[in-house]
């Protein structure tokens, strides 16, 4: 005789669903306001409008939803599409454009998310493999950019003496997360204003004459 099989209910999957999702939003919301290290489970809960209990069974411990909170910012950030745009485009300007267009909207789509990881890094018990996980397929996005831009007929004059890699590391300083938490978290500007203080350094410095 075979066994019964447990009956799963479509409808409680989704409540449960859309519980872990509210649960995610307002630990993101809390630890971007607060930080990580002065928030608690049972704040978390209170935010959602559930049980400190219902929050472990759902999503775990603190350290677990920021786990997902990284996950789930990574899967949304849309780079794989967004290295196809930019590998499809034929001039140096055109690709540090792009370059500085995708980031900003990047950061700026997903500004809690990274806010929210930035202040877990400083208490964080292993922050920098944390802010390896969170930004290692943005850094390839870029890493790839700039192999591109070396592979151009008309690469940028600075190309001809830095290697890929030297070149990846300079768009990173330009266009990674720090570069657009610097302008528009501590210094107050605006995001249009950012991208285009980036964008036109990034084309200055690395083909002043095309």
């Amino acid at each position: 005789m075979s066994a019964k099989r447990a009956y799963v209910s479509p409808l409680r999957e989704q409540s449960a669903a859309r519980t872990r999702e509210q649960i995610l939003r307002r630990a993101t919301e809390l630890f971007a306001d607060r930080g990580y290290g002065l928030v608690t489970v049972a704040d978390i809960a209170k935010a959602a409008g559930v049980s400190p209990k219902t929050v472990f069974a759902s999503v775990g411990a603190k350290g677990d939803i920021l786990d997902r909170i990284v996950d789930q910012g990574v899967a949304a950030s849309g780079h794989e599409r967004a290295v196809e745009l930019v590998c499809a485009l034929r001039t140096p300007r055109e690709v540090l454009a792009a370059l500085a267009h995708g980031t900003r909207v990047g950061n700026e789509r997903h500004f809690q998310v990274h806010e929210a990881i930035h202040k877990a890094l400083p208490v964080h018990e292993d922050g920098e493999a944390l802010w390896r996980r969170a930004t290692a397929a943005y850094r390839d996005a870029v890493t790839t950019a700039a192999r591109h831009l070396h592979t151009l007929p008309s690469a940028p004059a600075a190309t001809a003496t830095a290697t890929a890699e030297e070149t990846a590391d300079t768009l990173w300083f330009w266009f990674g997360p720090s570069s657009w938490r610097t302008l528009v978290v501590e210094n107050g500007w605006p995001w249009d204003r950012a991208e285009e203080f980036l964008r036109g350094t990034a084309i200055a410095t690395l083909c002043p004459d095309a």
